[in-house]
């Protein structure tokens, strides 16, 4: 009874280590490192599943350098859709069921409501185009699928936005921080745990799903919330997404809509702010 976590030392990765720490299981999680897999090697890919058999497949490996996507497009797409590809045939063949992590950069960010999965997408970014890319490879090849797609992930590991406010409090005493890109930020300890009830769950409920934390935020908001919670006196000041010149554009709105998921799941999402703070006392 393998489950195979590939991308298991990212920072989803690592959040679902911890979390499936906590109690005894009766499945044997595999937490797989680029260096064990090479996913956009299609037969380091047959060997692993050849090796494993496993009964889920979760990737939390991406390509998720949205400037740096406009730029390596030809990567973007080998990780982020053919990279899908190969793990959604070996499923198939292995009849795996593929638990994969999307993003809400398949939206344009033009939609002034939540966005639920029924919405017609349309990305205005090379990253946010391959991962919906991947999403499609998925929906071609495989029936017992979950897609999740998130926004504004961030922990205690890895490199995050929350890490990267703190750092900077370190020798800044004011930042200028956007105002007009709106989201939801995400705790990826909050995540693994809808992961692991997704294998609990006695019967399945296939399909692509939106789970980010409750509530809407700015960035500058989140940044704001950073600092208080850290109780760090630091002086923010709101400015346009237009004083920081990007290669890719970013969607100005992209609160995802998480009716779907609650009612499938019965689960409880916590507020941003909650988990926010319980991240920042853990840090």
């Amino acid at each position: 009874m393998n489950i195979i976590v590939v991308g298991g030392t990212g920072q989803l990765g690592q959040c679902l280590q911890e979390t499936t720490r906590s109690k005894k299981w009766d499945y044997n999680f595999v937490f797989l490192s680029s260096k064990d897999l090479n996913y956009t090697d299609k037969d380091q890919t047959a060997a692993i599943f050849k090796t494993y058999s496993p009964v889920f497949c979760i990737n939390c490996a991406a390509y998720t350098a949205v400037d740096l996507a406009e730029d390596e497009q030809e990567q973007a797409f080998a990780i982020n859709q053919y990279a899908v590809k190969n793990l959604a045939e070996q499923c198939r063949l292995y009849d795996t069921t593929l638990i994969h992590i999307s993003t809400d950069f398949v939206f344009n960010g033009d939609y002034s409501i939540p966005l639920t999965e029924e919405l017609p997408v349309n990305p205005v970014n090379v990253y946010g185009l391959s991962k919906l890319k991947g999403e499609q490879e998925i929906q071609g090849i495989l029936e017992k699928y979950y897609t999740i797609r998130t926004s504004w992930l961030y922990s205690e590991k890895a490199n995050n936005f929350v890490k990267t406010m703190l750092n900077l409090s370190k020798n800044r005493d004011q930042l200028n921080v956007i105002y007009d890109q709106v989201g939801t930020p995400t705790y990826a300890i909050d995540l693994a745990k809808v992961i692991i009830k997704i294998i609990s769950l006695e019967k399945p409920v296939y399909g692509l799903y939106h789970y980010s934390n409750e509530g809407v935020a700015s960035w500058y908001d989140f940044a704001k919330a950073v600092f208080e919670f850290a109780e760090i006196d630091m002086k923010i000041s709101p400015v346009s997404s237009a004083a920081f010149v990007t290669k890719a554009k970013r969607p100005h709105f992209s609160v995802l809509d998480k009716s779907k998921i609650k009612k499938a799941l019965n689960i409880e999402i916590p507020y941003w702010r909650d988990s926010l703070n319980t991240c920042i006392q853990n840090l």
